[in-house]
């Protein structure tokens, strides 16, 4: 493969890694080259975002390399965070929110387990509306990260403590129909 091949997966790596972004030899592990090579790449990237038609760059933070917002961008991503639009939740950070709720504390892993599906973004987004936030770490190998929910959601909810929330039920209006998987789920996880 040629360079600008290297440098779409790159791309794509790092946008997929996130927040946690990847080291060089984490990128030259997954692509199976050396890491001058996957450098290279990086270098190339960097050059191309530093176009006035881009509005990512890549910022290399204590060895790991991340996708990111142009500085220069500031003020319109405030504005897009502080608009009332931007105020409701995607179903996928509903369903982060009642786990973080009625199993707090937990870790992310967990809430994934009862989810099925990765969990990182939507816990993101409950931390940057303030609705979850970091409680403490669980013990084991690795200490992940304990979520729980925070003052502001209490008053989101018109909760005066979390005892106040409603008790897990899934019924349905027809006994024959089936109820959602994920709510089943979640209260064999909720009981155990």
């Amino acid at each position: 493969m040629d360079i600008i091949n290297w440098k779409s997966i790159v791309e794509s790596l790092l946008f997929a890694a996130g927040d946690e972004g990847l080291t060089l030899k984490q990128l030259s592990t997954v692509l199976e080259i050396e890491e001058n090579v996957a450098l290279d790449a990086i270098s190339a990237l960097r050059e191309d975002y530093k176009s006035p038609d881009k509005g990512i760059a890549i910022i290399e933070l204590a060895g790991t390399f991340q996708l990111t917002t142009k500085k220069e961008h500031s003020v319109y991503l405030k504005k897009l965070v502080e608009s009332p639009t931007s105020q409701s939740l995607s179903q996928a950070a509903l369903e982060t929110l009642a786990i973080v709720a009625y199993k707090q504390p937990i870790t992310r892993t967990e809430v994934e387990s009862i989810r099925g599906v990765k969990s990182e973004r939507p816990l993101q987004t409950l931390s940057a509306k303030a609705l979850v936030k970091e409680v403490g770490r669980a013990e084991g190998t690795g200490r992940a990260i304990l979520y729980g929910t925070t003052k502001e959601f209490l008053d989101y909810f018109g909760l005066k403590n979390i005892k106040e929330l409603p008790p897990l039920t899934v019924t349905t209006d027809d006994p024959d129909e089936e109820a959602d998987l994920f709510f089943e789920k979640f209260q064999e996880t909720f009981e155990n």
